[in-house]
């Protein structure tokens, strides 16, 4: 992957993500990882001020929607992934790290695009096909959201949930068309997330909410 611009912005929230080396599946249970990134989440929302807008653990990477209101995204990102990568790779007995690479960040300039990759991110363990319904899969911030597991990572507000719950569920469970689904991937393979002009429909949510 080609480097990156160098953005930095502390009004918009970024998207990142990070895989495993060599795309291999992490060396702990899933529930495990889950209980060290979701700790580390903790962490840097209290040592870093970030803003945590939502989270989806994958086999071999995760997702993240995070603002950073003290624009130290740098140190932030650089100690979650340290210490996210030194602690997993103990439990499981490896000298190896963790991840392949460093993270992979995509800032997200405009409410509407948010909620683009809001919906990419909570359907991405369905078009895996680990669930049939968003809020069935286990390691995600939105079942925290609807009351359905514990946790610790601190949220900010979701008004989409909030103000319509039950349509904003029927959002996220509409499956997108293929080429509406790959047009967000792309998007989200450049420093500054966008999409075409002409993009518009099933992605978009019915509700203008101002979400920044």
């Amino acid at each position: 992957m080609p480097r990156q611009k160098q953005i930095y912005t502390p009004e918009f929230p970024y998207h990142i993500t990070a895989r495993c080396h060599n795309k291999e599946w992490f060396d702990l249970p899933i529930e495990e990882v889950w209980t060290v990134m979701s700790n580390y989440l903790y962490f840097i929302h209290c040592a870093y001020k970030v803003e945590i807008h939502a989270f989806v653990l994958m086999s071999n990477h995760f997702h993240l929607i995070v603002r950073f209101p003290e624009n130290n995204m740098s140190e932030a990102m650089n100690y979650f992934m340290r210490e996210t990568s030194r602690v997993i790779s103990r439990g499981a007995g490896r000298i190896n790290q963790t991840y392949g690479s460093r993270y992979f960040r995509s800032v997200i300039g405009k409410s509407n695009y948010l909620e683009h990759v809001y919906k990419y991110l909570y359907r991405n363990p369905v078009e895996a096909g680990l669930c049939k319904r968003v809020e069935e899969y286990s390691f995600s911030t939105l079942q925290i959201r609807l009351g359905m597991r514990r946790g610790v990572i601190p949220l900010v507000r979701d008004l989409l949930l909030e103000e319509t719950p039950s349509a904003t569920l029927e959002w996220l469970n509409t499956k997108p068309k293929d080429n509406d689904w790959e047009e967000i991937k792309k998007g989200l393979q450049k420093p500054q997330f966008g999409l075409p002009k002409r993009k518009s429909g099933t992605f978009i949510h019915h509700l203008e909410v101002n979400r920044f």
